[in-house]
C-alpha cells in the first residue's frame, strides 16, 4: 500500500445564491476541496468523503514542506488501501461554516465588509449536502459511486441517500446515528456555554477585538474529547498514573496523567480551531433528524432511498452506540433496501473510526470491491455525463490538524 504523496487544496466559488434551511440566504460562497486519483472516462468512479466536526477537506496525502500534515483518513485512502485511489476518484470537501478554507465566520460578510463572526447563518447537514451536490455538478459528476463519512460525516452520507437518491450507488455510514440523543445534545451545550461565557468571546465578534476565546475552546475540546474515548481506552492509556512522583495535594495543578492529556488536547485545539465554527457545527449535529419530518418514523424517512448501504459501528462507542446504527439498519430493512452491517469489537470508543483496525478496514475494502464492480457495470450501461464548466483555483496550503478526536 502506498501514499498519495503531496496534494494541493483547491477552491471553487459559487456566485449562485444558496437558500438555507433556516430561512437565511448566502449570496455567494466558496468551497475548499481536494481530489485524489483519476476520474474515469465514464465518470462512474467518484467517491465523496464527508468530514466530521473538526476535520476538513484534507482527507489523504501530505502538503509539501509541512511536517505531520497527513490527511485525517490517510490510513484508509490511497493506492492499494481500502478506498483505493488506483480505482476511485476521491473528493474531500470542507463544509460551509468551517475554518479551513470554505466560507465561514472568519470570512468577510459582503453586506457589511466585516467578518461574519456570530452573524454567519446557521447551517444544517441538508445545507451541506446541497452545496456538495452543487460541487459535483460543477465537476461534471452526475452520480457518485459512493458517499462515505464517519460520525457527523456519516449523517451527511445518510442525507445524500435521502435527498439525492438517484445520485449515489452506495452510502457508507460509519459510527453515526439517525439523530443525537439528549445526552449528546447536553454535552454539546456544555461545550458551547464554555465558549460563549469566555470573556474574550465578545458575543462572537472577537476578531474585531483582537482576542481569541481560548479558555472556552480548551474546555469545549476537553469535554468533547472525553466523549470520543471509551472508559477502557482511557484506563489502559492513563489509569490513575500521576503526573509527578507523588500527589501534590493541589486543587488547581495537574496531578494525574489524564489531566495533562486533556489539557494538552485543549491547548492544541484552541490554537487552530475557530470558536464560532465550533458553535455552528455542534448545532449541525443537534439539528440532524431526518425522521422528524415523518412523525418520528425513521422507516418512512428512508422510504425514498434507492442505493446500497454499508453501516459500521464499534462496540465501545458510547457516543454513537451500535444500537443507534441498528436503528438505521432496521429502517432500511423495513424498506427492503440492500444493507450490510458490521459491528466491530474495538476498545477505542468513538475514535475507532479514525484508527487502524484490520477487521474494520477489511469490511470497507470488501465494500469498495463491490462498489468498484457496480461502477464498472454502471460505466458500461450509463452514458457519460457531460461536464459543466468549472472555475478551479489552487488555494493556499494552510496547516491542518490531525483527525484525532472528531465528533
Amino acid at each position: 500500500m502506498g501514499s498519495i504523496g503531496h496534494v494541493t487544496p483547491q477552491a471553487m466559488h459559487f456566485a449562485q445564491p444558496l437558500a438555507l434551511r433556516s430561512g437565511a440566504r448566502l449570496s455567494e460562497y466558496t468551497l475548499a476541496y481536494e481530489t485524489y486519483g483519476t476520474l474515469n472516462a465514464e465518470r462512474s468512479n467518484a467517491v465523496l468523503v464527508c468530514h466530521a466536526l473538526n476535520a476538513s477537506h484534507h482527507v489523504a496525502g501530505t502538503y509539501a514542506g509541512q511536517a505531520r500534515s497527513e490527511g485525517w483518513w490517510d490510513n484508509l485512502i490511497g493506492p492499494g488501501k481500502s478506498l483505493d485511489t488506483d480505482r476511485f476518484f476521491v473528493i474531500g470537501v470542507n463544509n460551509l461554516g468551517s475554518c479551513f478554507g470554505s466560507t465561514g465566520p472568519m470570512h468577510t460578510n459582503p453586506a457589511t465588509g466585516r467578518a461574519w463572526g456570530a452573524d454567519f447563518p446557521v447551517v444544517t447537514v441538508e445545507d451541506w449536502v446541497d452545496t456538495q451536490a452543487r460541487l459535483m455538478d460543477a465537476l461534471g459528476i452526475a452520480r457518485l459511486a459512493a458517499v462515505i463519512g464517519g460520525s457527523l460525516g456519516g449523517m451527511q452520507a445518510l442525507d445524500w441517500a435521502l435527498r439525492y437518491p438517484e445520485r449515489l450507488r452506495c452510502c457508507i455510514a460509519v459510527a453515526t446515528a439517525p439523530n443525537l440523543s439528549a445526552q449528546n445534545i447536553a454535552f454539546n451545550e456544555v461545550a458551547r456555554r464554555a465558549i460563549v461565557t469566555d470573556p474574550d468571546f465578545h458575543g462572537g465578534h472577537f476578531y474585531e477585538h483582537g482576542t481569541l476565546p481560548r479558555r472556552g475552546l480548551r474546555v469545549a475540546r476537553m469535554i468533547g474529547h472525553i466523549t470520543y474515548l471509551s472508559d477502557d481506552a482511557m484506563e489502559e492509556k492513563f489509569g490513575r498514573e500521576l503526573k509527578g512522583d507523588a500527589i501534590g495535594y493541589s486543587t488547581q495543578e495537574i496531578e494525574f496523567q489524564i489531566e495533562a492529556y486533556l489539557r494538552h488536547q485543549g491547548d492544541k485545539f484552541s490554537e487552530y480551531f475557530d470558536a464560532n465554527t465550533y458553535l455552528l457545527i455542534t448545532r449541525v449535529l443537534d439539528y440532524f433528524d431526518p425522521a422528524r419530518e415523518h412523525g418520528g418514523d425513521l422507516t418512512r424517512a428512508f422510504a425514498g432511498a434507492k442505493c446500497k448501504f454499508q453501516l459500521v459501528s464499534f462496540t465501545t462507542d458510547w457516543r454513537f452506540s451500535p444500537a443507534r446504527s441498528r436503528e438505521i439498519v432496521k429502517a432500511l430493512l423495513d424498506n427492503r433496501l440492500d444493507v450490510s452491517y458490521a459491528e466491530i469489537e474495538a476498545p477505542h470508543g468513538h475514535d475507532a473510526f479514525l484508527l487502524d483496525d484490520a477487521r474494520y478496514h477489511a469490511v470497507l475494502r470488501a465494500c469498495f470491491d463491490n462498489v468498484a464492480a457496480d461502477s464498472r457495470d454502471a460505466g458500461r450501461a450509463e452514458p457519460r455525463a457531460a461536464p459543466k464548466p468549472a472555475r478551479l483555483s489552487s488555494g493556499d496550503r494552510p496547516t491542518y490538524p490531525s483527525g484525532e478526536g472528531q465528533s
